[in-house]
């Protein structure tokens, strides 16, 4: 295999697809049982479930690289003048306080700092290189705990914990993913983790691209004769698609049950959490600052209809949005407005309604970012900004270059604690961490805790385990929960 270093863009999507190829010959993936208390059903299928805090996760992904410097884990401030040295500058925003005193954050989170007394926040997230710290891999490796590439295709996060727990309302897709377009930027790279890999296309996710639209997704766009003609039609359509042509009995099955889930959801009253339309205006309101507000709204409308595992995003373009390879301060200031707002209602109108205690609520993003690293003049990175060693434009102040010594996660309900802060991280650079690092098999063996499933829990296939934590060792981190 080649060395991380060397890997690059085409040797991830060569990988992928092979992978992927793998997955459509692969037959049924046999669920081998952990050791835990409770047994639970889902379908003809048995799990030996642990005693869960939560039913239901929502993942809030900051995707493109959140400076954890300029959102949650604030250091010294730094103001824009001309000249300024930029090896001295590690936040361009000033602290400002939350409601639990030993904490801070950045400026422009006083929302979120608000709540901040309801939840928990990690501030030494960290991950390895993965060569050339790509987004494509890096955001492969958070959703499904397993670095590319894999010989398998690794399934993401939220299919898992679909396939393994099954949907808490049979008419709600149990795997739902919002705001992130997949004919843009690097489709193909998203493309590779945004399925269930092996495990399925019934508990691949639903997607969601645009939520103020959302209910066009279950809605039939023609009368109802038309619309079963054109449905057997589809599934005539699908015999000639490469699933069709070239999967496994069982991958075939689970495309025509992925259809059928999403046809009975057309009928059914859960089809209302879609429309964001019957959301009362005052309420609207206060979410609506964008794709990404609107999609916190309808994460909070479909966790009440019952669903599973939903991923709100603030979407990954390159050079857009959290990936802020130039104008990096002026990048945040709006982003910040983006989710301040949307993520603190969130949390708020949940606890109103008594669903915050048994959901789970990340706020993380794929890697961090520092001004220095990854971009001094002399090193000549392709297709990134250089940023001098002396400041002389605004578009060269702020966090650039892609980080992955520390991070910062913000996690409610499901169990958490309450106001607690976990870990440290340096003051000076590089802002790495240096007390209690977190890293991706523990979180996700954390998560999977939340809901009773055991991180050692592994689904058979091509003859030998894959588990849902890498290797079976991930271990929850058990001082975050109450």
């Amino acid at each position: 295999m080649k060395d991380a270093k060397q890997f690059n863009r085409r040797d991830f999507l060569r990988t992928a697809s092979a992978a992927t190829l793998s997955a459509l010959a692969a037959g049924a993936p046999r669920q081998l049982l952990a050791a835990a208390t409770t047994q639970t059903e889902h379908g003809d299928k048995k799990y030996q479930r642990g005693k869960a805090t939560a039913d239901t996760v929502i993942v809030l992904f900051m995707a493109g690289g959140m400076a954890h410097t300029e959102t949650f884990d604030p250091k010294r401030y730094t103001p824009y003048e001309k000249g300024l040295e930029s090896n001295k500058v590690l936040s361009t925003f000033p602290s400002i306080g939350t409601a639990v005193d030993h904490i801070k954050f950045s400026q422009g989170l006083e929302k979120i700092g608000s709540v901040m007394d309801r939840g928990t926040l990690i501030r030494t997230y960290t991950g390895p290189d993965l060569g050339k710290i790509l987004h494509s891999r890096h955001q492969y490796y958070w959703h499904t705990g397993y670095a590319p590439p894999q010989t398998v295709a690794a399934p993401h996060m939220g299919a898992v914990i679909s396939r393994t727990l099954g949907p808490t309302n049979p008419a709600v897709p149990a795997f739902i993913d919002i705001g992130q377009r997949l004919d843009v930027g690097e489709g193909e790279e998203l493309k590779a983790f945004h399925n269930a890999g092996f495990l399925g296309s019934e508990y691949g996710p639903f997607f969601i691209p645009q939520p103020a639209q959302a209910v066009e997704t279950v809605r039939p766009a023609m009368e109802a004769g038309r619309f079963e003609n054109r449905n057997k039609l589809y599934k005539k359509l699908v015999e000639q698609s490469p699933i069709g042509k070239f999967g496994s009995d069982y991958q075939k099955d689970s495309l025509l049950r992925s259809m059928d889930n999403a046809h009975r959801l057309l009928s059914s009253p859960a089809a209302k959490a879609f429309d964001l339309t019957l959301e009362p205006k005052e309420s609207y309101d206060k979410y609506n600052t964008g794709r990404f507000g609107l999609g916190c709204l309808l994460a909070r409308r479909l966790t009440e209809a019952g669903a599973r595992y939903i991923e709100v995003t603030t979407e990954y373009i390159p050079f857009e949005y959290w990936d802020t390879h130039e104008n990096g301060h002026t990048r945040a200031i709006g982003m910040k407005q983006a989710i301040d707002a949307p993520i603190a209602q969130l949390i708020l109108d949940l606890e109103k309604s008594g669903h915050l205690d048994r959901t789970l609520i990340l706020v993380a993003s794929e890697f961090s970012r520092d001004m220095m690293l990854e971009g001094r003049p002399e090193q000549k990175v392709p297709d990134q900004v250089t940023v001098p060693d002396k400041i002389e434009e605004l578009k060269y102040y702020g966090m650039h270059r892609h980080f992955t010594g520390a991070g910062s996660i913000l996690m409610f309900g499901g169990g958490i604690k309450k106001g607690y802060l976990y870990g440290t991280t340096a003051d000076e650079r590089p802002c790495k961490a240096i007390e209690k690092p977190v890293v991706i098999e523990d979180l996700h063996a954390t998560i999977y805790h939340a809901l009773g499933i055991s991180p050692k829990l592994s689904y058979e296939i091509e003859k030998r385990p894959f588990y849902v934590t890498h290797d079976g060792k991930g271990q929850p981190i058990m001082d975050l929960f109450a």
